[in-house]
């Protein structure tokens, strides 16, 4: 189905409540549509060596700011925190976006000006002194710290509406000040909030098994594998992850309520939050298809 208008897309859910089965549909359902996602975005710039991963390769920088007291550059953070499991802070990754959606063509030239790797590599590579560099480079490692900018507060934003430009953002914003910092960028005009009743998502979770050297994953619930706790493929034996736990999974739970009240709040307030209930993927798909169908197709 072709989109009129380019669609900016969100989805926000709790753990286990079917964000990635409802972006994987929408994107077979829409071919304009692209996902974007932020982690993959930071795991390629330090796998092709880009000005972030070269960085990451200065161990003498690491040590000389080990020994003054200064932070090191951000490439050495970001790949130290990916490597950690940590969050990587606001700036790195509005430079991760905003780089990608110009290198697509998705922003116009007069858009926010917001640092890009390349940037920083300029002025790396040209011999700039560590007082020189940008102070963005001190905020990388203190999540969710970006410092508003002249141009930030004042541009407005100048993202293509054109259909080719149409794309589900996964991994950010997870927050309402992120969420701010990034409609300086790119105006997110659909945000959609998946809604499964918690008791329901907590036996899916319980049902879960992986076959770990594959990755391939079941449910005792809706996707039970041919024979009890084996692979399908395989025959090997299948495992539940350590944090597919009701303890575990309360606790997740309760952090993102508390994030994601804000984050909400933040798009119902700029009218592009849409809240779509379900026991099932199967029930949640064709509500968030009519919906989507009228905001962009219609």
């Amino acid at each position: 189905m072709q989109l009129r208008r380019a669609a900016r897309v969100i989805l926000v859910g709790a753990p286990g409540v079917g964000k990635g089965t409802q972006s994987e549909r929408l994107l077979r359902r829409f071919p304009q549509l692209k996902s974007i996602s932020t982690g993959d975005l930071l795991r390629s710039n330090v796998k092709r060596r880009t000005p972030l991963g070269r960085w990451s390769d200065r161990r003498k920088s690491s040590r000389r700011a080990s020994l003054t007291g200064r932070l090191p550059p951000a490439g050495i953070m970001a790949e130290s925190t990916i490597k950690t499991g940590g969050l990587v802070a606001d700036d790195l990754m509005l430079r991760l976006i905003s780089s990608e959606l110009r290198t697509r063509g998705w922003l116009g030239r007069d858009a926010p000006a917001v640092m890009t790797l390349s940037s920083e590599a300029t002025a790396t590579e040209m011999g700039a002194h560590d007082d020189e560099r940008q102070p963005m480079d001190g905020y990388v490692g203190a999540p969710w710290s970006l410092p508003p900018t002249r141009e930030s507060a004042s541009a407005a934003p100048r993202a293509s509406d054109d259909p080719a430009a149409s794309f589900i953002l996964d991994g950010y914003p997870r927050s309402a000040s992120q969420a701010t910092t990034l409609d300086a960028i790119v105006p997110i005009n659909l945000a959609v909030s998946i809604k499964t009743p918690f008791s329901v998502i907590l036996e899916r979770i319980a049902g879960r098994w992986v076959h770990e050297p594959s990755g391939r994953v079941y449910n005792t619930t809706f996707r039970a594998p041919r024979v009890a706790g084996r692979d399908d493929v395989t025959g090997e034996p299948l495992t539940q992850r350590p944090d597919d736990t009701e303890d575990v999974y309360r606790a997740r739970f309760r952090r993102f309520e508390e994030t994601s009240e804000p984050l909400l709040e933040h798009y119902a307030k700029k009218g592009v939050l849409l809240e779509v209930e379900g026991l099932s993927s199967d029930e949640i798909s064709p509500k968030l298809y009519g919906e989507f169908e009228k905001r962009f197709v219609g």
